[in-house]
């Protein structure tokens, strides 16, 4: 809808505005080239995605008007557009939208009656786009939420995976859990894409201002998580050691690496709502106590180790839930068994 509103206001503009009946092609592709990628993403890249949208345009039409059109034509027109937006400065947004606007002067017109006029068709028709995406933005909680929750879920499955390795000496699902683990990466920068996107709406759409407070708990959480996410990965490589070394490992230690793995998705409810009661901190600080006991039946190195490792996740957990570092590091020192 918003896309739609946007070509057609473009259109209008560019058509009836300046007293033109020319057909204005360019004025609502550009709209929809530059809204149709910019939505939820950083005012940074609306910019190039817009500049590159009308540079791409300006540039093909005025090395149509040399060379004509054709196979080879196309060729040197995307070239020369991705070079001038380099030459500009832009990044691989924009220089990805000058080549992608120019193949379309080249590919969709005819080669009689080029004219500079498309390029201010296309910077009108980036220009509207730009300015809906600042007063009509995506919900930039939702966007956060979006990210986050499917990194605490892949988390709890890693945790969960590597869980299932170490009671069953199952290595190879051991190496699962890696696995998981080490695909966790892009979705920790997915949600600091998010955090960045969302902090910018905030600042610049007046609509979306009052939002600011709710991103707050995700952005101290953004550190933290990325904390568990490598502790697990050092988690997941202990249990591999241990299962190729034939180290035992007690019960407790499967009880309590679970344990973590069911508190991390109701993470989730936390952020959204900080001021909740829910029973994450109690299951947390329950799993490092569950761990600790391990401790007291086996001296091996193994566990030590493994037991350290869900130690060091249950306090990135709870750094997640706001608590202070020294005070969740107290917290898991002390945490027992009743």
């Amino acid at each position: 809808m918003l896309v739609a509103l946007a070509a057609s206001l473009a259109w209008f503009i560019a058509r009836e505005a300046f007293d033109d009946d020319r057909e204005a092609f360019f004025a609502p592709v550009a709209a929809i080239l530059t809204l149709g990628l910019t939505v939820g993403q950083r005012g940074r890249r609306a910019w190039e995605i817009g500049l590159g949208v009308a540079l791409g345009i300006g540039i093909a039409d005025l090395i149509v008007l040399l060379i004509g059109t054709g196979a080879w034509q196309l060729g040197v027109v995307v070239l020369l557009a991705m070079s001038g937006a380099v030459l500009a400065g832009g990044g691989i947004l924009l220089v990805n939208q000058a080549a992608i606007s120019g193949a379309l002067v080249v590919t969709l017109s005819q080669a009689d009656g080029f004219s500079g006029v498309r390029f201010l068709d296309a910077l009108i028709g980036s220009a509207v786009a730009l300015l809906f995406n600042a007063l009509i933005p995506s919900n930039p909680l939702r966007m956060v939420r979006d990210e986050a929750n499917p990194l605490l879920h892949g988390l709890a499955e890693s945790l969960g995976t590597i869980a299932d390795g170490l009671e069953t000496h199952d290595i190879e699902r051991a190496r699962d859990g890696l696995a998981l683990a080490r695909g966790l990466d892009p979705k920790v920068a997915a949600l600091r894409d998010a955090l960045l996107a969302g902090r910018e709406t905030t600042m610049l759409a007046p609509t979306r201002r009052q939002d600011r407070p709710s991103l707050d708990p995700y952005s101290r959480a953004a550190d933290q998580l990325d904390y568990a996410v490598r502790n697990t990965r050092v988690l997941a490589r202990r249990a591999i050691s241990a299962i190729e070394l034939g180290d035992r490992v007690p019960e407790s230690v499967f009880v309590s690496i679970r344990e973590l793995a069911a508190a991390v998705p109701s993470l989730s409810s936390y952020l959204s709502n900080p001021g909740s009661i829910d029973e994450a901190e109690t299951v947390v600080v329950g799993a490092a106590a569950s761990a600790t006991t391990a401790l007291e039946v086996t001296g091996n190195l193994s566990a030590n180790v493994i037991v350290g490792q869900v130690r060091a996740i249950a306090v990135d957990l709870l750094g997640v839930l706001g608590v202070e570092g020294e005070e969740a590091r107290e917290a898991v020192r002390g945490a027992r068994v009743p």
